[in-house]
């Protein structure tokens, strides 16, 4: 396990003309072949992919022939990936994928929550309707998993139990793509009940790394790295939604930086044309440094024109309002990244 004690103050939350807040962190760059381009703190800080993992979690129902045997939609392979709003269109879209491959909504067992959206949720309420599992931010990966359970004529029932094939499955292909033994991730359980895989950051940004350039992988997973990335960049609305950063991020660089949220203050994202990966995981778990540093990260690689860096300034360095609406400070990004 990694220590505390290396950790960089990545962000600084400033009130007036006083530093208010600090949240530290760590950070590493890898290319597709595994050197280490840029970091800060410790690039082999160990802890929770949490939902970064999606994307590379998509991979087995792909390579199954899941795409081919459910006409699968880019909207629905995105939702695959996605930590969504909520909106009307997720739900609407998980619900599609679940009846191509036999289930209703009644067969996921991730939860459920008020949607992300907050407009989401009050229309939900105004109409009187009620929330479902549908409305869960990882209804989409969970319908992914009981299609790719029907594709390998396992038991839906307790799917999301670590021995049942397809978290095995799940465990190895993060395992592959990571380039580390299965035996060296640390299994703990996700907010909606699947295992969740802890691992060095370095490794995850080199798992994006090769998401994003799959050359070296063989062609099987070459073709479904390119499938779950051309989907993404396609419907990047349904890798999260309105107003939030993985979708803005596609968005705004035209598909060229494909990234993804995790819970507790872990980011990573692939650049496919350069062939790298970044992986970044903020101490104390919060999201509002989050953004921040992966924009700055990306700044200071080069990887985002003027125009793009302008668009994405309100997660760079958002304002800190008070309660009247004025501006009182802000969420700065503070550090260097050190070079290789």
């Amino acid at each position: 396990m990694s220590s505390s004690a290396t950790a960089e103050i990545l962000v600084e939350v400033t009130r007036g003309e006083m530093t208010e807040s600090i949240h530290r962190g760590h950070m590493a760059v890898v290319d597709f072949r595994r050197h280490t381009i840029a970091f800060t703190g410790n690039p082999d800080y160990y802890t929770y992919a949490r939902s970064t993992a999606k994307p590379i979690q998509a991979i087995p129902l792909i390579e199954a022939g899941g795409l081919e045997r459910y006409a699968l939609t880019p909207a629905e392979l995105a939702l695959c990936c996605a930590s969504h709003n909520g909106e009307s269109a997720h739900a609407e879209t998980a619900l599609a994928l679940l009846r191509k491959a036999g289930f209703d909504e009644s067969a996921l067992s991730c939860g459920v929550h008020e949607p992300f959206y907050k407009p989401a949720a009050e229309a939900i309420k105004q109409s009187g309707l009620t929330v479902t599992p549908l409305h869960n931010n990882c209804s989409g990966k969970h319908a992914g998993m009981l299609a790719l359970s029907a594709l390998m004529q396992a038991p839906t029932q307790q799917y999301t139990a670590s021995a049942h094939p397809v978290q095995i499955k799940m465990l190895q292909t993060v395992a592959d793509m990571c380039g580390v033994p299965t035996e060296s991730i640390g299994l703990g359980t996700d907010g909606c009940g699947v295992p969740v895989f802890a691992l060095p950051l370095a490794a995850l940004a080199y798992g994006y790394a090769r998401l994003g350039n799959p050359e070296e992988l063989p062609r099987p997973r070459a073709d479904a790295c390119r499938q779950i990335i051309g989907a993404i960049r396609t419907a990047p609305y349904y890798v999260a939604g309105t107003g939030r950063y993985d979708t803005r991020l596609i968005e705004v660089t035209g598909g060229r930086i494909v990234g993804k949220m995790g819970a507790e203050g872990v980011y990573a994202l692939t650049v496919p044309q350069e062939g790298i990966g970044l992986a970044l995981k903020i101490e104390d778990g919060s999201e509002r440094a989050l953004y921040p540093a992966a924009t700055e990260a990306l700044l200071q690689l080069g990887l985002l024109k003027s125009s793009e860096a302008e668009q994405l300034e309100p997660f760079h360095r958002p304002a800190v309002t008070n309660r009247r609406g004025e501006t009182v400070g802000a969420i700065l990004p503070v550090f260097r990244l050190q070079r290789e």
